[in-house]
């Protein structure tokens, strides 16, 4: 499976498992093994440590505590687009990791900004004073 342009992981890293869907279906959920149970061991796996590291800082249910990665897929009816879509979810999740967010600059507000905070907030105290009792 191509990662990216310099990494790619080997099908031997992958294992797959068919079994059988869950929900309604009918006869052909109840006799056809067409889902597909990806795992992943993280740590045995060639990846470059950085995306190794990425993965086990997600917090995402899919990845349990021994670092293995753990997707169902039974969206489709036939196993091979099954199959095809659990690769693609790992993949889409690995490439996820390997992209880190630019650290935000903070910057100061602009003085046209202050200017129209302060006058908005001085008109809803006007509004608000207005609301009082009216004496005669």
């Amino acid at each position: 499976m191509q990662i990216s342009a310099r990494i790619e992981i080997p099908d031997t890293e992958i294992e797959l498992n068919a079994i059988r869907a869950q929900g309604a279906g009918g006869q052909n959920v109840n006799k056809v093994s067409s889902a597909i149970h990806l795992r992943f061991d993280i740590n045995a796996s060639s990846l470059p440590e950085e995306y190794k590291e990425k993965l086990r800082q997600l917090a995402d249910r899919r990845i349990s505590n021994d670092d293995v990665i753990i997707l169902k897929a039974q969206r489709f009816r036939s196993q091979d687009k099954n199959r095809a879509d659990a690769m693609e979810r790992l993949q889409a999740l690995i490439i996820s990791a390997g992209i880190s967010a630019r650290k935000r600059t903070p910057t100061k507000p602009t003085r046209s900004s202050k200017k129209k905070r302060l006058e908005g907030k001085t008109r809803r105290g006007e509004i608000k004073t207005l609301r009082g009792k009216v004496t005669q």
